[in-house]
């Protein structure tokens, strides 16, 4: 249990410290993140160390060894607060300095551009005009609304999917790009 709160105490701070070490420039909040992240690692090794001496005391009882533990994890209870309050504080401004980098109408105009997506935007319509003129549609059947809403909700699907995509292979090419900015 000791090591399962300890190495879980890790992981939430692994995917931010790795973002924060691929990076060179540093922000003053990547920097305070980082403080902030060491300073509970550390405060993370030490609860680790004393309820693993407390969990191998054979001296007591598996009940009084888990509430000796909760008390400790009670004692480190205000430093995760601190250090859950610490990063939400600066992930808001990492996160607009991340998106600042994003080119939004570039990839909007991209994906539009789509061979896929422009099929998908010439056929909407059509289906539309089936649905409005179709006397099932017309005549409200309760079975009937429910297989044309599953089909609109499919060509929705395969919409976002085309769009989705090429967000996908927009940032793929972005950060090849990037990996090659940095080769040179």
């Amino acid at each position: 249990m000791i090591r399962a709160l300890s190495l879980s105490a890790a992981l939430a701070v692994l995917p931010l410290s790795a973002a924060l070490a691929a990076e060179d420039p540093q922000t003053a909040s990547e920097a305070a993140i980082e403080a902030a992240a060491g300073a509970f690692e550390a405060r993370m090794e030490a609860f680790g160390e004393r309820a693993e001496a407390i969990s191998e005391d054979k001296s007591l009882t598996e009940a009084q060894r888990e509430a000796r533990i909760a008390a400790i994890w009670t004692e480190y209870q205000p430093e995760i607060a601190a250090f859950t309050a610490e990063v939400s504080r600066h992930a808001g401004q990492i996160a607009q300095e991340a998106l600042a980098n994003i080119d939004v109408e570039a990839l909007v105009a991209d994906a539009m551009n789509d061979p896929e997506v422009q099929e998908a935007l010439r056929t909407a319509p059509v289906l539309a005009q089936g649905l409005v003129t179709n006397g099932a549609w017309a005549a409200n059947d309760p079975e009937q609304m429910v297989t044309y809403g599953l089909i609109a909700q499919y060509a929705l699907d395969q919409a976002s999917d085309v769009v989705v995509a090429e967000e996908a292979d927009a940032d793929a090419d972005a950060d090849a790009a990037d990996d090659e900015a940095g080769e040179d």
